[in-house]
C-alpha cells in the first residue's frame, strides 16, 4: 500500500491527471451529444434503410431499441476515455525515466515485481476513477434525456447494468495496457505518440482491413475477427443487446482480459530484467 500511495502521489503532484480529466470530460460531452442525436434518429424511425444491404439493415434495426440506445448513452465517452486512461498508465511508468527517478525507486524497493504491481494497481485505480466520474455524469443526463423524450431508459435492468459494469472493466484493463506499453517504450514522448497513433489510426485501419477481406473473400465470419482489436472489443462489451453478425459481449471481455494478462506479465518480466541505471 505504501508503494501505491507513492505512485498516486507521483501522479497527483503533476498536471497530467487533471489535464487528462478535463480532456475526458470535454470528449464525454461531445460523445453524449452525438449519441443523443443517434438515439433520437433510431428511436423515432428516422433511418432510411432503402438500398442498405440486408445484413447492415438488420444491425441497424437491432440498435433501434431503447435498451441499446440507453446503454450507449450511459457509457458515453468510452472511446476517448479509454485513450486517456491508456496514456495515464503509460505515464505511470515513463515518468520514472523522464524525471530520472527510476534508479531511486528501485534502490528504495529492490523487489521490482512489487514496484510494477504497485504501478498496475495505480493505473487500475485511475481507470476506475475515470469510469466513476463519467458514469455519475451520464446516468442522470441519460435519465433526464429519456424522460423528456418519453422513453424508458431501463435503468436497473440487467442488460443496461451489465453494459455499465463491463465499461468499468474496460477502463481498468486499459490502465493495465498503458503500464505494459510504457514498459515496452521508455520514452514518454515516443510511447505517447505511438499509443495515440495506434489507437486512433490503427483501430480504423484494422477494421478497414477486416471489411475489405470480407468483401474480397465473401466470408462473413471474417468481420467477426475484428473483435481482436482491443478498442473494438471494448465497444462490443458495452452494447446493451446482442447485435446480428457480431460476437457475444463476453467475447469482447475475454479478449481484453487476455490482452491485460499478457501485457501485465510481459511488462513485469521486462522490468525485472532491464538495466535501469
Amino acid at each position: 500500500m505504501n508503494l501505491v500511495r507513492s505512485e498516486l502521489l507521483k501522479i497527483r503532484t503533476t498536471n497530467t491527471w487533471w489535464l487528462f480529466g478535463i480532456g475526458a470530460l470535454v470528449t464525454l460531452a461531445l460523445a453524449f451529444l452525438v449519441n443523443a442525436v443517434n438515439a433520437d434518429i433510431s428511436l423515432t424511425g428516422g433511418q432510411d434503410l432503402e438500398g442498405v444491404p440486408a445484413d447492415q439493415a438488420e444491425q441497424i434495426r437491432a440498435t433501434a431499441s431503447e435498451v441499446y440506445q440507453a446503454a450507449n448513452l450511459f457509457t458515453s465517452g468510452q472511446y476517448f476515455g479509454l485513450l486517456f486512461v491508456l496514456l495515464l498508465g503509460i505515464i505511470v511508468v515513463t515518468n520514472e525515466f523522464y524525471h530520472q527517478t527510476a534508479t531511486t525507486t528501485f534502490l528504495t524497493t529492490p523487489q521490482r515485481t512489487m514496484v510494477v504491481a504497485a504501478k498496475l494497481v495505480t493505473a487500475t485505480l485511475f481507470g476506475a476513477l475515470f469510469w466513476l466520474v463519467t458514469t455519475l455524469l451520464t446516468i442522470p443526463a441519460t435519465l433526464i434525456y429519456f424522460g423528456v423524450q418519453g422513453w424508458d431508459a431501463h435503468f436497473g435492468s440487467w442488460d443496461v447494468t451489465r453494459a455499465i459494469l463491463l465499461n468499468l472493466l474496460a477502463y481498468v484493463l486499459w490502465g493495465i495496457f498503458g503500464v505494459g506499453f510504457g514498459v515496452l517504450i521508455r520514452s514518454q514522448i515516443g510511447a505517447t505518440i505511438t499509443a495515440v497513433v495506434l489507437y486512433l489510426v490503427g483501430t480504423t485501419a484494422a477494421n478497414l482491413i477486416f471489411f475489405l477481406l470480407r468483401q474480397w473473400l465473401e466470408w462473413d465470419w471474417i468481420s467477426k475477427l475484428a473483435v481482436i482489436v482491443p478498442s473494438t472489443a471494448s465497444t462490443l462489451m458495452i452494447s446493451g443487446t446482442e447485435l446480428p453478425g457480431n460476437p457475444p459481449q463476453w467475447v469482447g471481455a475475454a479478449v481484453l482480459i487476455g490482452y491485460a494478462v499478457v501485457t501485465g506479465a510481459i511488462g513485469t518480466m521486462i522490468m525485472r530484467r532491464r538495466d535501469i541505471a
